[in-house]
């Protein structure tokens, strides 16, 4: 780790120690991972992102864990000696999978404070990354350094994935939550091999519930069937294809209308982030929303050409901005929470 090897779970602990004396919090949260990780117990508890709701601890087995780890050497063939980069917070379940592959892979592993530009700011060379959408944007310009990169914990807006087009790192979008020990499927987003379909890991399979929902069985990684609030299309056991969430589906005078796919049609067209949702209409029972987040209110915004793609029930019945999306911390926009803000405006 950082050019330094630790043979053992001593040395790891005494080293965890040092960091909690001196480190920086990022590296505090990794020292405290490390203990918990190395102790007698066969758990560890994980904090969820808080994305599609409130934060809630999680109970996960360390064997499970250990399998993530193989089933993710497996599949990217990234084992022993394999130079990653760790660039996420130790304090979620993607920034701990990553210490947690290091010493089940045998890594040498490069761990950098959890920033925006983290790759930009290093000029070694990587064969293995993990970030979320947020850090793969300020990192276009320093990619031909990696070999392999995921990217997860939120949704890749067609805009940047046309940017990815031209790259020669093999990049791919994960899918998983904190109860998958994050991916449990991926697609990739370039190269002659871009696809829209996510494909199972290895001992992974994929059904389909009675709404449409995603089904998950991982036995080696969760004891428990997965049942998902997410919309696919099922194109085998292996292979699904994401369609947005059931939960946030808008309901507009019987039409039923998915966010996700109105947000992709637009994505392109938008140039600040934005998202589509509903608030109660007396007529519709629910209308559609655009709400935009401008933190410079007197930047132009020509939205035409994003409004004229939108079919007649699809386009928004009002457009609202906001100075400031709440996220989460790995840069997913906590959608339950903007609506709370525009009814809390509303009601002032």
């Amino acid at each position: 780790m950082n050019g330094l090897s630790y043979p053992g779970a001593e040395e790891l602990l005494n080293f965890a120690d040092e960091l909690k004396t001196q480190g920086a919090p990022y590296e505090i949260s990794m020292a405290n991972f490390l203990e918990d990780w190395l102790n007698f117990d066969d758990t560890v508890t994980v904090n969820t992102s808080g994305s599609t709701g409130s934060p809630k601890p999680i109970i996960l087995k360390k064997e499970h864990m250990i399998n993530s780890a193989k089933a993710t050497g497996a599949y990217f063939k990234v084992g022993e000696g394999t130079k990653a980069l760790l660039c996420l917070s130790s304090d979620y379940i993607a920034g701990k999978m990553m210490l947690v592959r290091g010493m089940v892979l045998g890594w040498d592993l490069h761990v950098v404070a959890p920033e925006k530009d983290a790759l930009v700011e290093y000029d070694n060379p990587y064969d293995f990354v993990a970030m979320v959408p947020y850090q793969l944007k300020y990192s276009l310009s320093a990619l031909d350094k990696v070999k392999k990169l995921i990217v997860g914990g939120g949704e890749i807006s067609r805009e940047l994935e046309a940017a990815l087009q031209d790259k020669s790192t093999e990049i791919f979008a994960t899918y998983g939550m904190t109860e998958t020990i994050t991916h449990v499927a991926v697609r990739r987003l370039n190269g002659f091999a871009k696809s829209e379909v996510f494909s199972a890991l290895p001992d992974v399979k994929f059904s389909q519930d009675e709404r449409g929902c995603l089904v998950i069985e991982a036995p080696k990684v969760t004891s428990e069937v997965v049942n998902t609030n997410d919309l696919v299309d099922l194109h085998s056991p292996l292979a699904f294809e994401w369609k947005g969430r059931i939960d946030n589906i808008i309901n507009s005078g019987g039409v039923k209308i998915n966010p996700h796919e109105v947000e992709q049609k637009i994505s392109a067209f938008i140039s600040v982030p934005f998202i589509i949702t509903s608030e109660k209409d007396k007529d519709l029972g629910e209308k559609v929303i655009l709400v935009l987040e401008r933190k410079d209110k007197d930047q132009e915004l020509d939205l035409s050409k994003a409004l004229n793609r939108l079919g007649t029930y699809e386009r928004p019945k009002k457009i609202y901005t906001l100075s400031q999306f709440p996220y989460t911390d790995t840069g997913k926009v906590k959608r339950r929470d903007v609506i709370k803000v525009l009814e809390n405006h509303r009601r002032n």
